[in-house]
């Protein structure tokens, strides 16, 4: 936004941050608030604190400093009034799991550590954020944030001291650290309608296994090489041999194939042509199939449903079943992306596909939030400043998506206005 643009928001963005801010004790704390934000807002290439406050004809670097690294303010309170806000004004058809890296020089920055950095596309030195966004095909917002502390940090006393890392936070996975963040939201009575994710998530069975656990539905991408039954598989026990000893249980014996074997086993005529949304350049629509399969591996060979027959000593060895979906297009050799969810069996095969590609949304949130509105661009290095700056990000971006919704909602009683609001570009 030009200057212009952000002047004639100034009062909208007032009452907003009063809300959304309201948890924050001291008005003058209130005030940097809505400062930080209008910088976030406003164009220019860096969104540092120094570069804000420059732009800023009310920016005080030293202000703004003490407020996102020094101040006290609790981000939690915020973040979950801007889930109050958003969930209700976007009706999220799903909420979308995924992580974001952000390159880092030095080692003293707050959770930094060379990993794998999507940015970059290799191992590098970088920041990890764990995500949960409410997402639309029209519409979404990033609900929570988790920073992910790689485990070297875990015993490194003094980075841990110098960036103020609360003693509590030691490292854990990342898919871990997604059901921290669902509970947190279940906790404050928000849930899911359907958990998506790519296949960094959707190929581990613990997460799979936990979602399920929660009743959670999900619609998780997986790895090729994930394994699963056949739906028409059955478990079988051997004779017992002599009188004595435990009875042996059933168990599938044949090895599961992979997913990628499985549809390559499919008929032809199993594939059908979905369109799943309108994008810029017309219809979206690819081949898939969608069969009931069995996923195999250790962490779902028990599950928790059969867990009263399997303390008796006794278990039938039939697993779970579940969707298997397949995207194979039309000119490719072979499938190329697979979906396991745990959505009923009567469920229509269109509405597997529009829940699997809904994650498209979430790479539009990530440019916006890196590239507009400066998520990467927080040069502190501490625990408690990432956390206000990743919180003042998040209700920079939840107030424009409510601006830009409400600009395309039209208005019955004026056919001028109408018609100027959809004569603007999104």
């Amino acid at each position: 936004m030009d200057a212009h643009e952000v002047n004639r928001v100034r009062a909208k963005l007032a009452f907003y941050v009063a809300d959304v801010f309201a948890s924050v004790p001291r008005k003058d704390q209130r005030a940097k608030g809505d400062c930080y934000l209008r910088g976030l807002m406003l164009d220019g290439r860096r969104k540092s604190i120094q570069a804000m406050a420059a732009r800023l004809p009310d920016g005080n670097e030293q202000n703004l400093q003490q407020f996102v690294n020094q101040s006290t303010w609790d981000p939690v309170p915020v973040q979950r009034r801007i889930c109050e806000r958003m969930l209700p004004l976007i009706a999220p058809t799903a909420w979308v799991i995924d992580d974001v890296s952000v390159p880092k020089d030095g080692r003293m920055s707050v959770a930094v550590a060379p990993q794998y950095c999507g940015a970059l596309g290799k191992r590098a030195n970088c920041q990890v954020a764990v995500s949960v966004h409410a997402a639309t095909d029209t519409a979404s917002c990033p609900l929570q944030w988790r920073l992910f502390l790689p485990r070297e940090w875990e015993a490194d006393s003094d980075r841990r001291a110098a960036t103020r890392v609360p003693p509590e936070v030691t490292h854990r996975e990342k898919w871990r650290l997604v059901l921290d963040m669902l509970d947190t939201l279940a906790d404050w009575g928000m849930r899911p309608p359907v958990v998506v994710g790519d296949a960094a998530y959707g190929t581990n069975a613990h997460l799979r296994t936990a979602l399920a656990d929660r009743g959670t539905d999900y619609v998780l991408a997986v790895r090729a090489d994930v394994t699963a039954h056949p739906f028409d598989a059955e478990p079988e026990a051997p004779d017992r041999n002599g009188r004595v000893g435990c009875w042996p249980q059933p168990r599938y014996r044949q090895p599961a194939p992979s997913v990628a074997a499985l549809a390559a086993g499919l008929e032809p005529q199993a594939f059908t042509a979905v369109v799943w949304r309108h994008g810029s350049r017309g219809k979206l629509r690819s081949r898939f199939a969608a069969v009931r399969v069995r996923p195999a591996g250790k962490a779902v060979e028990r599950p928790i449903r059969a867990a009263a027959s399997a303390e008796q000593g006794w278990w039938d060895g039939a697993l779970p079943d579940c969707w298997l979906l397949v995207e194979w297009p039309e000119e490719a050799p072979a499938p190329t992306d697979y979906w396991l969810s745990n959505l009923p069996a009567d469920t229509p095969i269109a509405d597997l596909v529009r829940l699997a590609k809904v994650r498209w949304r979430i790479e539009h949130d990530y440019r916006e939030l890196k590239h507009g509105l400066g998520l990467d661009h927080f040069e502190g290095r501490s625990w408690p400043g990432w956390h206000h700056h990743i919180t003042l990000v998040t209700a920079a971006h939840a107030f424009l998506t409510e601006q830009r919704l409400a600009s395309k909602a039209p208005e019955p009683d004026s056919l001028s206005t109408r018609s100027s609001m959809l004569s603007r570009t999104p």
